[in-house]
């Protein structure tokens, strides 16, 4: 039996959070302008299996609370159009409707990056930094946000646990903000710009992403800043607090991580010199950025890949479903659980060689248990079943095949920017509504892992 009353108690909580977010914009807005949109998304947010449908809950009461600023300004037509880009803003998808940003206002241009940053850490780890302190457990949530391969607790209490994290995130985000000021940008944008990089989402307060600036200082700064945003925020805790550096290097999924990046960039760099032409220094530029900027799924743009030789674009494609690392801020299947299947399919050939021996899967010094192999492959299983299903979904409503496929990957693995009419230079604003609906479920589902999103819609969840 679910607990309603202990369930809208808990969700009030965090669209209090959610309020006080707005309440802390409301007053940024009177200074540069308008105070509606968050003037009447304040008043409605403040006043309006425990786990799992908590966390489903929050996730879709955020996207639908935190879409009120746009739903109230003029430059979202309908409430389809202000939740998608609230879903993809607080699932650091960066997927927008708009065809032009720079008409945003600057307090909307803020709360859309600040929703990256938001979500980034998770709306949930927001709350769980208020919730212990009413008494309230949590540690089901914590599990639940980051359900990956080896996420540990950093102390032996979890509020210990999250403030570690927070001031590592808030560490992250100060050093960011400095380096852009160094690199030359303005002050509104190197905080619009922190917001989104740490959160790895794309939101830019420009149209044209990070091309806009052409500044080879600012695109070296943010590659940096996304690969550490898509590190396990443990490893973080490991270096920088403890300052143990062995613990750090050693990390299996660190360097399948880096491993990943660095023949992903070697390939297209490789192509855009030789396929199309690109002065070796321009090349490494956009090589280095943009894979970077889609593995790590935080989908800013220097080039428009969708000009580049079919090699290269598939690359991409590729590591919208790679992601980044197991309890980092970025998407996708992420870098351990791809590590695992492959020590998965290497033990399936010693089998086929030695079909009487016994194979255990070792993941650094710790011995995978066969339980956590099967969900593997169940989630695995499970994501491609969604993207399939989302694809025909897309193609039913008219959408041609490569961008169905391309848009569902990136929603799905909250990158931003794919292929065809949702391509680097494109914009979702076109898309029917059947298909923004189902694209905000891939970015929700996405965010969520697919199982904690999926298992309330059961039957049996609801029967016990």
């Amino acid at each position: 039996m679910i607990r309603a009353t202990a369930l809208a108690h808990y969700l009030g909580l965090f669209l209090l959070v959610l309020a006080v977010s707005m309440l802390g914009l409301l007053a940024y807005t009177l200074w540069w302008g308008d105070p509606g949109p968050f003037r009447y998304s304040f008043l409605i947010t403040a006043g309006v299996r425990e786990a799992f449908l908590l966390l489903s809950a929050v996730w879709i009461s955020v996207s639908a609370f935190g879409g009120l600023p746009f739903y109230f300004s003029p430059h979202f037509a309908t409430f389809t159009d202000a939740f998608f880009e609230a879903a993809s803003g607080f699932t650091t998808t960066g997927a927008t409707v708009l065809a032009d940003v720079e008409i945003l206002p600057k307090a909307l241009q803020f709360w859309r990056c600040f929703s990256h940053w938001l979500g980034g850490m998770g709306i949930v780890l927001l709350g769980n930094a208020i919730l212990p302190l009413l008494g309230l457990g949590v540690m089901q949530l914590y599990r639940a946000e980051f359900p990956g391969a080896k996420s540990e607790k950093l102390k032996a209490r979890i509020i210990e646990t999250v403030l570690a994290l927070w001031k590592i995130y808030f560490a992250l985000t100060l050093a960011q903000y400095v380096a852009l000021r160094w690199a030359g940008m303005n002050p509104f944008e190197a905080v619009c710009h922190t917001f989104s990089t740490i959160g790895t989402g794309a939101f830019s307060t420009r149209t044209a992403s990070i091309a806009a600036f052409n500044s080879p200082v600012i695109e070296y700064v943010l590659i940096v800043f996304m690969l550490l945003a898509g590190l396990n925020f443990t490893l973080h805790y490991w270096l920088w607090v403890e300052w143990c550096p062995k613990r750090f290097f050693v990390d299996l999924e660190l360097r399948f991580y880096l491993l990943v990046l660095a023949v992903s960039s070697g390939t297209i760099f490789v192509s855009l010199m030789w396929q199309s032409g690109y002065p070796p220094s321009l090349a490494l530029r956009n090589a280095l950025f943009q894979v970077a900027s889609i593995m790590t799924t935080t989908g800013f743009v220097t080039d428009n890949f969708q000009n580049w030789k079919p090699l290269p674009q598939l690359v991409l494609l590729a590591l919208m479903f790679v992601g980044g690392c197991t309890a980092s801020t970025a998407g996708g299947l992420k870098a351990s659980r791809i590590l695992l299947l492959l020590k998965v399919v290497g033990r399936e050939f010693k089998r086929m060689v030695e079909r009487r021996a016994v194979f255990a899967i070792r993941f650094g010094n710790q011995v995978i248990p066969e339980t956590a192999i099967q969900n593997l492959l169940n989630l695995v299983y499970l994501s491609f079943l969604v993207n399939f299903v989302s694809c025909l979904l897309l193609a039913a409503a008219g959408i041609d095949v490569l961008t169905s496929i391309s848009a569902v990957a990136a929603t799905m693995f909250n990158v931003g920017p794919g292929l065809g009419r949702a391509g680097p230079s494109e914009h979702y604003g076109h898309m029917p509504t059947l298909a923004k609906w189902v694209l905000s479920g891939c970015m929700l589902g996405g965010r969520l892992e697919f199982y904690t999103f999926l298992v309330v819609l059961t039957p049996a969840f609801w029967r016990k």
